[in-house]
């Protein structure tokens, strides 16, 4: 149970929202699958492809081997995408596929920490072509993302400048307690992933949300709450107050989200190399 409002004489505290799962209800940057199929980023095997890696996602998550493997596919897969493109596709689709898959559990606790004088930060290892119009949509202040190098052209090189996974999640909400004074005592953390534990471990109220079986283990060890959100709702059909243009966020990162869309491309490769050995 969250606490009342903030005493402001205390030093300020922070809710850090893992995004895919825990905030929403399938992967952020495979839901946009067939926009960028229809964009002419991926062609029509790559979205059958997809939709095989969202039953994946949805039916048990992506281990640290699985991340590692798309990580090294998608900045090699992005290479050359024109930036200004993936973000209009997102801006034009945003509504109509991340609208309707925003958890009501999770938006009430985004209200609730509002109301006590928390921010809200989104921590996503995917890119902020995706992330921080959701961020703005969920009226965050502020998102960590991974990023990745933009050249002179306007588009992706295929470099990866920062991997917002694991430990690096954390780090990244250390310094921001830093610059913003947040007391990670005080602050709240919230993930469905046992790859998110830095993240977890990093807060004085850690939360593991729809967990994994090995965060569940480790919830349960370590006596942390564990929640069950599964009720998918518009914003607009709940939130009055969050279906009119939302306080802009504060970002921390900008970059390759948009890539991550094939990402089920890494695992159904990968699997059928398993089985056809």
């Amino acid at each position: 149970m969250l606490r009342g409002v903030e005493n402001h004489s205390l030093p300020r505290a922070a809710a850090f929202f893992d995004l895919d799962k825990t905030v929403i209800a399938k992967s952020s940057t495979l839901t946009f699958s067939k926009s960028f199929y229809q964009g002419g980023l991926i062609n029509r095997r790559a979205v059958l492809r997809t939709a095989y890696a969202q039953f994946v996602f949805l039916a048990g998550g992506a281990d640290h081997d699985q991340m590692e493997r798309m990580r090294k596919y998608l900045s090699a897969l992005c290479r050359g995408w024109n930036v200004r493109q993936v973000k209009e596709i997102v801006a034009e689709t945003l509504h109509d596929l991340i609208d309707p898959i925003i958890y009501d559990e999770a938006a009430t606790l985004i209200e609730q920490h509002h109301t006590a004088g928390r921010d809200v930060v989104i921590v996503s290892t995917s890119g902020a072509e995706v992330v921080e119009p959701i961020g703005e949509l969920l009226g965050a202040d502020r998102v960590v993302a991974t990023r990745m190098v933009v050249g002179d052209d306007g588009c992706f090189t295929g470099e990866v400048e920062y991997y917002a996974y694991g430990p690096t999640k954390a780090e990244a909400i250390r310094q921001l307690a830093g610059s913003e004074g947040y007391d990670l005592a005080r602050c709240y953390a919230y993930s469905d992933s046992v790859t998110d534990l830095p993240m977890l471990e990093s807060v004085g109220h850690p939360h593991a949300v729809n967990p994994d079986r090995t965060l569940r283990r480790e919830a349960v060890a370590r006596e942390w709450p564990i929640l069950d959100f599964h009720r998918p709702v518009r914003l607009k059909q709940r939130l009055p107050a969050l279906s009119v243009p939302p306080r802009p966020a504060l970002v921390a990162a900008a970059a390759i989200g948009a890539a991550a869309a094939t990402a089920g491309m890494v695992w159904y490769a990968s699997r059928r190399r398993a089985t056809v050995a």
